[in-house]
């Protein structure tokens, strides 16, 4: 009796140009290399290689040992679309292989724009931007084409999705944000050996995880990002995130341990539009308000400290929003108005609506008058969204 011959899991198929032995065996542009690398992840033969490539059993063992060579274009082109490879990879160079270097490109600046979008308050246009670049690279994947440059892309482009999302879609849809940087995760792993690229996304799914009120697995998530974190700025940019998290979740011995290790780096690590010392202040107040200490949190709402970079314009939406919770803990409801009018109007102007449910939540009966005109506006930007 024969038995059957294990097949790896499609899964698995699906990713085996990605890993870096792959990206090492691809790099070395021999077919010979390149078919046994194939065979080897398939567990196919050579006598099936060959059934899907066209070719005897015998000539495959000579292009793997290099006693034969596809010395025409059309051959080449042919094996690398069996394969599954951009043709540039055996040495053709066609139209086919100009669109897919010119997707690439273009790919890179689509995402790079988009952040831009995103970190100067259009996060809308930076979703518009990015779902189509996402649906025609997993398409590409999704055909067998999973190389690395093109999966690399994929990671960049979901996560720059998810993030985006997470910007414009209300509480209740903030999940949709946390499954996109999911994905994303999912692929980077396959791509290994990129340390600061997995701490960042892992720093993005986190983030994206602690807004969706997924707070456990959101610390999780930061914490590994800070341990694989291959530099100091890489770890000062997912030090602040997990802060949050960890106030989030009332942790309050991780949070003072994170705030501090944060606070000792400003003097080191390059200032970013989170990891500076006016973005911090906010994260202070929030998680001394969330652990219990507003006392604390209202002797230190007036110490904010001076802008020492450009920070994104949501972040002011949120300071302000923090600085109205801080206010109330005092008994200052004027001061707690005046912080959540300011907000309701930059959320409208940025289009938040997490941001305008946060501010409904904060204002509650205490300040009816703030809770109205932020239901108002939510209201209106929802029949927005939806039309």
């Amino acid at each position: 009796m024969t038995l059957p011959v294990s097949r790896p899991a499609a899964q698995h198929v699906l990713w085996h140009w990605v890993t870096p032995q792959a990206e090492a065996v691809l790099s070395t542009r021999d077919l010979g290399a390149i078919l046994r690398f194939h065979r080897a992840v398939h567990r196919l033969n050579q006598t099936e290689l060959g059934d899907l490539l066209g070719y005897d059993k015998t000539y495959v063992s000579a292009l793997e040992l290099g006693k034969r060579a596809l010395d025409d274009v059309g051959s080449r082109r042919r094996v690398a679309e069996c394969l599954g490879l951009p043709p540039h990879v055996l040495g053709v160079t066609d139209v086919a292989d100009t669109d897919h270097r010119a997707m690439l490109q273009f790919g890179a600046s689509t995402v790079r724009l988009a952040e831009i979008a995103r970190q100067s308050g259009h996060a809308s246009e930076a979703v518009a931007e990015l779902w189509p670049l996402v649906a025609r690279l997993e398409a590409r994947v999704e055909g067998g084409h999973s190389e690395r440059d093109v999966v690399r892309l994929l990671v960049r482009a979901r996560v720059g999705l998810g993030v985006a999302l997470g910007n414009v879609l209300p509480e209740e849809r903030l999940a949709t944000a946390a499954r996109w940087t999911a994905r994303s995760l999912e692929a980077a792993r396959h791509l290994g050996k990129e340390p600061a690229l997995l701490s960042g996304i892992l720093r993005m799914h986190g983030n994206e995880l602690r807004k969706a009120g997924v707070r456990g697995a959101a610390v999780e998530r930061l914490r590994h990002a800070v341990a694989v974190a291959p530099t100091l700025d890489d770890r000062a940019a997912a030090l602040p995130l997990l802060a949050r998290a960890a106030g989030a979740l009332g942790n309050r011995a991780l949070f003072d341990t994170v705030m501090r290790e944060t606070e000792e780096l400003l003097d080191t690590a390059a200032h970013t539009s989170l990891f500076n010392p006016y973005s911090l202040h906010e994260i202070r107040l929030r998680g001394l308000l969330a652990t219990g200490r507003a006392s604390t949190a209202i002797e230190l709402v007036e110490e904010q400290p001076a802008l020492t970079t450009t920070v994104a314009p949501q972040w002011r939406v949120i300071e302000l929003v923090t600085v109205a919770q801080v206010r109330l803990a005092g008994e200052d409801s004027a001061g707690a108005s005046e912080a959540l009018d300011l907000a309701v109007g930059e959320a409208v102007v940025q289009r938040l609506p997490h941001q305008l449910q946060r501010i409904m939540r904060t204002a509650g009966h205490r300040l009816p008058d703030v809770q109205v005109a932020a239901g108002e506006a939510l209201v209106r930007m929802r029949q927005e969204m939806a039309a």
